[in-house]
């Protein structure tokens, strides 16, 4: 038996051997095609466990969620109860997790922190899953945009649309010009080190209802006007993901109808993002335990590893 070592969350006692490679030929043979189909069924008869590495920001983290994993970095307030933690559980995968709160897609292939080994270490030939919920750190779009609509939301008293009149499509224009080449960039530079591997990409769950709720400004202080252009944002975001991931052979994993209703002006225990302010989270304006549960059904499903 051979101990391999990863730079993440786990160490792990893996056999290469030759029921690896019986495993895969029968999911081949299954699915009919020449390569691993992205539908064939995650478990296989036999054999190893899935090799499951999990890349990604604070939302894959689940950043500001105790209990912190006690073998990640500190300022990377990771999670066990993160959904890539949720997969492995529910999968029986082998999970190497190396998320971390805040990052970039260019943390892939640089160190985010010092002493922090770039997040694409942890994928090789072996790997057999990939997640992954990145984009919204770049440009500092979504920290950028709830600090400055959350601020004109207070100075305006809740009415108007003081920041979108501030910035117009800033923020959509920095999307389509920075993050979304870089997105595609990331997901192939997976692809690249983990050929052999389903890797899915993960939208992000809505932060804002669709239309404004006054009872919600004391926790989400955005004006009445904001509230749909946050959204629409957010949309924009998310579809340049979408995109990213149809034109690099990944899976998108659309949380749009999923985390309807589940926004962060909805109650504790139906809510899937917390607020602002009177949340939960000591990280605010990011997935709850809930919330990370409903992100690790929902690539369950889509992912077919169940």
């Amino acid at each position: 038996m051979a101990i391999r070592t990863r730079t993440g969350t786990r160490t792990g006692t893996r056999t290469r051997s030759g029921s690896r490679a019986l495993r895969l030929a029968a999911v081949l043979a299954a699915a009919g095609t020449a390569t691993l189909g992205l539908t064939a069924p995650a478990h296989a008869t036999g054999g190893d466990p899935l090799d499951y590495v999990a890349l990604g920001d604070s939302f894959s983290a689940g950043s500001g969620i105790l209990p912190l994993d006690p073998t990640a970095p500190l300022l990377c307030a990771r999670s066990t109860a993160n959904y890539p933690h949720v997969v492995a559980q529910r999968t029986g995968a082998k999970l190497t997790d190396v998320t971390c709160g805040g990052a970039q897609t260019k943390d892939f292939a640089g160190s985010q922190y010092p002493g922090v080994a770039p997040q694409l270490d942890a994928v090789d030939a072996d790997t057999d899953v990939v997640t992954l919920t990145i984009g919204g750190n770049d440009n500092n779009t979504f920290i950028g945009a709830i600090v400055a609509c959350g601020s004109a939301g207070v100075l305006s008293g809740g009415k108007g649309s003081p920041c979108k009149d501030a910035n117009g499509d800033k923020f959509t224009k920095e999307i389509d010009a920075s993050t979304y080449p870089a997105l595609k960039n990331a997901l192939r530079a997976v692809k690249a080190k983990a050929p052999n591997a389903r890797v899915g990409i993960l939208g992000y769950p809505w932060i804002v209802p669709a239309k404004a709720d006054p009872s919600c400004f004391a926790k989400m202080p955005i004006a009445t006007g904001d509230v749909p252009y946050l959204r629409d944002l957010q949309a924009h975001l998310n579809k340049a993901v979408q995109r990213a991931a149809s034109e690099t052979g990944a899976t998108y994993v659309d949380m749009a109808a999923a985390s309807e209703g589940h926004d962060a002006c909805k109650p504790l225990g139906t809510r899937w993002i917390e607020p602002v302010l009177f949340g939960t989270n000591f990280v605010p304006v990011h997935p709850n335990a809930l919330g990370e549960k409903g992100m690790a059904d929902q690539a369950i499903g889509v992912m077919k590893l169940n």
